[in-house]
């Protein structure tokens, strides 16, 4: 069937007319905060823990605006006899959020989950020195960053839990197995001791003399 001459006009027309006569709502910012969505992009937050100076994230960023500073520290064996090893410490992690242009990056080759975006976006300043912010402030933002969805349930099992419930299972099995034959060698040897102590010459003498 073709389509009847101006039906998209009218169609355009009616959604204007909708629009028109519905009431408009105006958020008073910053009294009242907007709903954003759970993916927003504010800000970079800092898990320093987790961060072992790779300089990964420095070196994929395409503004260069992440700065870090640390220094090498000798660990001691962990073992008597052992050898000593040598870590990175981190001194300083800046993000300069003028540079910034959020393309994340950062967040998704840094192998060791040390950085995550959060939806603080009330962060400008004055001054656009002032615009890089150290680890202090990025370790703040941390915990604002929402928890992660929940995992579809009919989604495909990670291969890494796949193999950590494979491995868990064999050692299990293992350990069942070890028990069942340590219980079956101490019932065979208490068994056997029964046997020997009732074929004692000395027991059945000492049943007939009785």
């Amino acid at each position: 069937m073709a389509p009847i001459f101006g039906s998209g006009l009218a169609k355009g027309l009616a959604v204007t007319l909708r629009t028109m006569t519905r009431k408009s709502v105006t958020a008073q910012y910053p009294d009242a905060q907007p709903e954003l969505p759970p993916r927003t992009r504010g800000v970079i937050g800092l898990f320093e823990e987790n961060c072992t100076v790779c300089m990964l994230c420095a070196r994929e960023c395409p503004d260069w605006c992440i700065y870090i500073d640390s220094h090498k520290e000798t660990v001691p064996p962990a073992a008597p006899g052992g050898r000593e090893r040598s870590r990175n410490v981190l001194d300083r992690f800046a993000i300069d959020f003028s540079l910034c242009m959020y393309c994340g990056i950062c967040i998704e080759v840094c192998p060791f989950d040390a950085l995550f975006w959060s939806p603080e976006f009330e962060y400008a300043e004055t001054d656009i020195h002032e615009l890089t912010h150290e680890r202090d402030k990025l370790r703040e933002w941390m915990w604002t960053v929402p928890e992660p969805p929940a995992l579809d349930p009919r989604a495909e099992e990670p291969k890494e839990f796949g193999a950590a419930r494979k491995a868990a299972e064999k050692a299990a099995a293992q350990a069942a197995a070890e028990q069942q034959a340590a219980e079956q060698q101490a019932a065979e040897q208490q068994a056997a001791e029964q046997q020997a102590a009732e074929q004692r010459p000395g027991a059945e003498d000492g049943g007939a003399q009785q």
